[in-house]
């Protein structure tokens, strides 16, 4: 039996490019390079029939660590709550108010970039902290 080497993680959404975008400044990746054959992404665009111009964009982590993310446009709106979401752990090791402080510094910063805050679920006896958020298009992620 073989092990998955490498896995992305696909968000379907209306605005590709946009999101994608997003996640780039959430978690610090990287659109990459179009292949040596276009210069530049719009190049590789003009290729495409209009219908698929802009239909899909990805991000990547520079460092080689994390999932590529892939974003498909997507003719119907998101309706429901996520069936799969992403944590960012930005208080890992934190405990009490400094991991809370923490958390709500990036969901400041997330919000600066389009973010919306849903919920904060304090710590009580058997778990810390987190923040419940929503990406520009309302897909749910985790600050823990």
């Amino acid at each position: 039996m073989s092990s998955v080497k490498q896995y992305q993680v696909t968000f379907d959404c209306a605005q590709p490019e946009r999101v994608a975008r997003f996640w780039c400044e959430a978690l610090g990746y990287v659109i990459p390079s179009p292949s040596e054959e276009f210069a530049t992404w719009e190049a590789y665009r003009r290729t495409l029939p209009p219908e698929e111009q802009g239909s899909w964009c990805a991000c990547v982590d520079p460092a080689g660590a994390g999932p590529r993310l892939y974003f498909p446009r997507v003719p119907e709106g998101k309706v429901v709550k996520n069936r799969v979401h992403l944590d960012i752990r930005v208080g890992t090791g934190l405990v009490g108010d400094e991991r809370l402080a923490t958390l709500e510094a990036e969901c400041a910063r997330l919000e600066s970039l389009g973010a919306t805050h849903a919920y904060t679920l304090y710590a009580d006896e058997e778990n810390e902290s987190c923040i419940v958020m929503q990406d520009i298009e309302g897909n749910e992620f985790c600050l823990a």
